[in-house]
């Protein structure tokens, strides 16, 4: 199944522990490059998510960010410090003594000052288990978008393909009529000059600039990887570096066409054949 790079999910899970918000983008990458966002008491699960994004992904940009709120912080009773703003009251009266006319100290103040309010230990390994079933559906989610934006970037190749193929197969047919009718033209300029050749020479050098512009090989080659890219778009894995690879081939067998080209005909061919093999590059590049 082909695969595009670009694609987005959002998840949100909510448990006793809290509430967990994730979400994962992807883009066109030549490799896979992962970047996540972790709250600070999550760091210890940027290996684990890294692993997991890693067996489900093999190219792309990915951004995942995950925002966690505990379950203390939307309301229930406070857990305080009471060693902690036992503390602070004797270091602000000692500040107090101190100074001229201080202004007194708010209880609120207390409270947002670091250690006051206990936090609940948490929970790590239960947590994992949350973020890592929420990335495991966000992944499925994320990877079901990718085949369906491929199953659209596959058939617009395939119509590619399909109109490469009838450029190559009317060149074929037409290559014996236009070799036929460049072996006229110049032999009449020859017999126009007025100059007398061996006939035997004449053949020779006949046959060889023939070889020199026969194309005949270039269209088998150009046959046979459009034939591949078909076999390539039919894979179950990642096929994006292999068409990419297919792409430069299909481009050099053009250019040669264009090369050794003695009729229009066959250099529209060529430059046809270049505009299509383009516009199939930039939707490979989307390709996983």
């Amino acid at each position: 199944m082909i695969r595009s790079m670009t694609a987005f999910s959002r998840q949100e899970a909510s448990n006793e522990l809290g509430e967990l918000v994730l979400e994962i983008r992807t883009v066109n990458h030549r490799y896979l490059d992962i970047f996540l966002r972790l709250p600070e008491e999550l760091r210890s699960l940027d290996s684990v998510m890294r692993e997991l994004i890693g067996s489900r992904l093999s190219r792309g940009k990915v951004e995942c960010s995950l925002r966690f709120q505990p379950a203390d912080q939307n309301g229930g009773e406070l857990a305080l410090n009471d060693e902690r703003i036992k503390q602070i009251a004797h270091a602000s009266r000692h500040i107090e003594s101190i100074l001229y006319d201080p202004a007194p100290v708010s209880s609120l103040e207390v409270l947002r000052w670091p250690g006051v309010i206990q936090s609940q230990p948490l929970d790590l390994e239960q947590l994992q288990q949350a973020v890592t079933a929420l990335l495991e559906k966000a992944l499925l989610d994320l990877i079901a978008t990718r085949e369906r934006e491929g199953k659209k970037l596959a058939e617009v190749i395939k119509q590619r393909c399909d109109a490469m193929e009838e450029i190559v197969a009317g060149v074929k047919a037409k290559m014996p009529e236009i070799l036929a009718q460049w072996r006229e033209k110049l032999i009449n300029r020859i017999n126009e000059a007025k100059v007398e050749l061996d006939a035997d020479r004449l053949e020779q050098e006949m046959i060889y600039l023939v070889q020199k512009t026969d194309v005949a090989e270039e269209m088998d080659r150009l046959a046979m990887h459009i034939e591949e890219v078909r076999r390539v778009l039919q894979g179950d894995k990642p096929v994006g570096r292999r068409l990419d690879f297919l792409m430069q081939e299909l481009n050099r067998e053009a250019n040669t066409l264009g090369s050794k080209s003695i009729h229009a005909d066959t250099t529209r061919a060529s430059v046809d054949l270049k505009v299509y093999i383009e516009q199939m590059r930039e939707q490979i590049q989307n390709i996983e």
